[in-house]
């Protein structure tokens, strides 16, 4: 049965990465400390400004940025696309093309047990922090955010992996990539909503980055949570995000198709 094959991989997966886990839980403890420093940065300017910024409270904001860590540890790919360029670029890579087996669906699961085995690792430091600062949590008001907020988060995940993927593909023309990636990942970065919140910004330049994947990776999800996205904004930005899905989707299976072309074209 073709599902029994990825539920195989996906189960190697988490045995592979439970292999890990002290360094996932490392990892997130030490992923606290920029937080800690945004906790400072944005105390700082709350006290001097007396008052909101952006419709944001210091409490809310403080709750934004829990909530990015969260996402994003939900979400983020983990040296996916160094791992998938390193088996292009060692050849391991041919080992797929006489398997009955589609590599990016075989990618996909690894991903999803990685994520899910770190989350399971990590979600016990998150939650502290949460409840240290539970005075500024506050959770969605209706039922149907919590709805919306699961589909956002798993589009977000997978527009995400197949950025990351397409970005590995490039292996199959160039020997390293890593310049690549840091370029994309430093706009991703500044532009996904882990900086400050996107919505905080000139209202001419929401306008633009709603229509970039980056605002759907990170900070849509949040403001769907934050239940700051509603009516008409909130299913607009839920179509783009879905058609940033579909994209990065056939613009990942695009990338193979040529990579393996031109692989096999030079001899791979």
């Amino acid at each position: 049965m073709s599902l029994g094959k990825y539920l195989k991989v996906f189960d190697i997966g988490l045995q592979n990465t439970f292999v890990y886990r002290w360094n996932f839980l490392l990892r997130s403890l030490f992923g606290f400390v920029p937080l800690a420093g945004t906790v400072f940065i944005w105390r700082a300017i709350f006290a001097e400004r007396h008052g909101g910024i952006g419709g944001y409270s210091y409490a809310s904001m403080i709750y934004y940025f829990l909530l990015t860590l969260l996402v994003n540890n939900l979400v983020a790919p983990s040296e996916d696309e160094w791992q998938i360029a390193a088996e292009i670029r060692d050849g391991l890579i041919s080992a797929f093309l006489t398997k009955p087996l589609n590599y990016l669906g075989h990618r996909a699961s690894l991903f999803l047990s990685n994520r899910i085995l770190y989350t399971a690792v990590t979600i016990g430091p998150v939650l502290l922090v949460f409840a240290y600062f539970r005075k500024d949590v506050t959770l969605p008001a209706h039922g149907v955010t919590w709805l919306l907020f699961a589909v956002s988060l798993l589009m977000a995940a997978f527009i995400q992996f197949f950025i990351a993927y397409a970005l590995a593909m490039m292996a199959f023309w160039i020997l390293e990539i890593s310049t690549i990636v840091f370029i994309l990942y430093s706009f991703e970065y500044f532009l996904s909503g882990q900086t400050f919140p996107l919505d905080i910004m000139p209202a001419g330049l929401q306008a633009f980055l709603k229509w970039l994947p980056f605002t759907y990776e990170l900070f849509f999800p949040v403001a769907v949570f934050l239940e700051r996205m509603r009516g008409t904004p909130l299913y607009t930005g839920l179509l783009i995000q879905a058609g940033w899905f579909f994209a990065t989707w056939m613009i990942a299976r695009g990338m193979w198709r040529r990579g393996v072309a031109h692989y096999q074209a030079v001899g791979g």
